[in-house]
C-alpha cells in the first residue's frame, strides 16, 4: 500500500502536470488532439511491432528518443534477443479519445503487442471516467479483434476534482484489467512521480533516470509476455 507521503508526492506531481497543461482551464479549452504521430516515427523495419499508444509520458517529452521508456525497452529487447521493433506512438496532450481516433493508423503494420498508456490527460482535465473507461475498452477490443495482445498501464488522477473522482479513475483501470484479463501495470509512474531527482525541471515528466525506472516497471510485465509469444 502506498504511504501517505508517497501519495502526496504522486498527487503533487500530477497536479504539476495539470498546471503545465493549463490547469483547470483545460477542462473548458481542450488542447488540439493529433490524429496520428509524426510520420517520421514510422520505419521500414520488417520485424513485428510492439506499439506503445500513449501521451507525452510515452513520447518522452524533453528526452531524446532513445531515453524514452519505449526506447529503453527496445534496448532491453535487443539485449535479450527478442526480435521485435518498438514503435513509440506517444503524442503529447493526447486523451483516451484521441488515442482511440488514431488507433487504426497505429496498428497498420504487423503489430503483435499493443501497450495502452492513456488517460493521464483525461484525469488532468477532469473528463468523464465513464468515457475514459469506454474509450480504453474499445481500444482493447479493437486490438484483440486483430489478434494483438494488449498490455494496460494505469494512471492516477489529480486530487483537485475530489477524492471520489480520483478513486473512480484509479478503479476504472483495475476493472478494465479484470474484465479483459490483460497484463496490467497499475501505475505507469510508480516510484517516479513526485521524486524531484527522477523528473525534469518541470517536476512533471521523468528525466533519463526516471524513464529508466518506468522502463524497468514495464519490463517486469512485458518480458514474461514476450517469452510466451516467442515460444509459441
Amino acid at each position: 500500500m502506498r504511504s501517505p507521503l508517497a501519495t502526496m508526492l504522486v498527487m503533487a506531481a500530477v497536479c504539476g502536470l495539470a498546471a503545465a497543461c493549463g490547469g483547470n482551464d483545460t477542462a473548458n479549452v481542450p488542447p488540439p488532439q493529433p490524429e496520428a504521430p509524426p510520420a517520421s516515427s514510422r520505419t521500414e523495419d520488417a520485424r513485428p511491432k510492439i506499439v506503445f499508444l500513449g501521451d507525452s509520458l510515452t513520447a518522452g517529452l524533453g528526452l531524446v528518443e532513445t531515453q524514452s521508456y519505449p526506447g529503453l525497452l527496445q534496448e532491453k529487447m535487443d539485449a535479450e534477443g527478442f526480435d521485435f521493433e518498438v514503435v513509440n506512438a506517444g503524442v503529447s496532450g493526447d486523451t483516451s479519445a484521441g488515442g482511440l481516433r488514431r488507433l487504426d493508423w497505429s496498428l497498420q503494420e504487423d503489430v503483435r503487442v499493443l501497450v495502452v498508456a492513456l488517460g493521464a490527460n483525461d484525469g488532468l482535465r477532469g473528463l468523464s471516467v465513464t468515457d475514459m473507461k469506454r474509450n480504453v475498452g474499445q481500444i482493447i477490443e479493437a486490438a484483440r479483434a486483430k489478434g494483438i495482445v494488449v498490455v494496460l498501464a494505469g494512471m492516477e488522477a489529480p486530487p483537485n476534482y475530489g477524492g471520489e473522482y480520483a478513486a473512480s479513475f484509479r478503479q476504472a483501470y483495475r476493472e478494465l484489467a479484470l474484465q479483459y484479463r490483460v497484463p496490467f501495470v497499475p501505475f505507469l509512474l510508480d516510484r517516479v512521480a513526485g521524486e524531484p531527482a527522477l523528473n525534469q525541471t518541470d517536476g512533471i515528466h521523468p528525466n533519463a533516470q526516471g524513464a529508466a525506472i518506468v522502463a524497468d516497471t514495464m519490463w517486469r510485465v512485458l518480458k514474461p509476455l514476450l517469452d510466451q509469444i516467442s515460444a509459441s
